[in-house]
């Protein structure tokens, strides 16, 4: 949105024409953009950041989470090559698996799936059980505050109780889900132990050459999850550091030196981001946020 636009929404407001809903978009699709500017940004420019001083701990931890990225890929790649090794000396031994062995396989795949999606499930439950207890610690500090200015009265303490009430059955009820699926993972677990054992003693009817074979699957499998999963949040962490970084570095590319060094490849983007920054602001404003 421009400044022109706003004036011109602002004198259709004046006339009722708020079109609330659609700046609240306009304003959550920039927002979205302008995220990912910047740490497009910030992964672009975090190397010439290093004696910006707000900026230490983004840069350091970077470093550290880069040497350990490059760690972890190079235990990938040696995992996969264990795996390529050992599915290569198991095609050797064993000239086909039992119907048996292939029906026991996908039973454990799809186990592995429905845990995958349980565990999803999880953390996304813990994670709106933090948000709520954040809320709730916020309006209990919120009525010590008042407590103790002597400004708690009945109106505002009532709402405030009955709002917490809210967030503790909320929170009691992510609580009972998040103990049904514990529950639900164990059962697969126990499940998916029981077709290990199936798998195994199915495995033993085949030539004893290729157990070290299964072994080596098996254990390569497990390592290239782990590393997968490692990675992933390591680039998660590094992703959101870049955006601090991208955002810092485009909001003061005129007032600090380093960072308008650092920005001078991309002062388009700069000035982009700067436009959305307004944009945002001014749908913001239109919309009584």
């Amino acid at each position: 949105m421009t400044t022109t636009r706003y004036l011109l929404a602002r004198i259709a407001l004046a006339f009722g024409i708020s079109r609330r809903q659609r700046r609240m978009a306009e304003a959550a699709s920039e927002t979205h953009l302008l995220r990912e500017a910047e740490q497009i940004l910030g992964e672009r420019v975090w190397e010439r950041v290093e004696t910006v001083e707000e900026l230490g701990i983004e840069y350091w931890t970077l470093r550290r989470l880069i040497a350990e990225k490059s760690e972890l890929l190079d235990k990938h790649s040696e995992a996969e090559e264990v795996l390529q090794s050992a599915h290569d000396q198991r095609a050797a031994l064993l000239s086909a698996k039992s119907d048996v062995t292939d029906e026991l396989d996908e039973q454990r795949a799809d186990l592995l799936e429905e845990m995958d999606e349980l565990a999803r499930h999880r953390d996304d439950i813990v994670r709106r059980a933090r948000d709520i207890r954040r809320l709730y610690d916020g309006i209990k500090t919120k009525l010590e505050v008042l407590r103790a200015e002597s400004r708690d009265d009945t109106q505002t303490v009532s709402t405030a109780k009955t709002r917490m009430e809210e967030l503790r059955l909320q929170f009691e009820s992510l609580k009972h889900e998040r103990t049904e699926i514990a529950t639900k993972i164990a059962k697969r677990n126990e499940k998916l132990d029981a077709i290990d054992e199936r798998i195994d003693a199915e495995r033993k009817k085949h030539r004893s050459e290729a157990a070290e074979a299964f072994q080596m699957i098996g254990d390569a499998n497990r390592k290239i999850s782990s590393f997968k999963a490692e990675i992933g949040l390591i680039e998660q962490e590094m992703q959101q550091l870049f955006g601090e970084i991208g955002r810092h570095v485009s909001r003061n590319a005129k007032a600090n030196p380093v960072c308008r060094a650092a920005t001078t490849d991309f002062q388009s983007m700069v000035e982009v981001m700067s436009a959305l920054r307004k944009s945002i602001n001014l749908n913001h404003r239109l919309t009584g946020a």
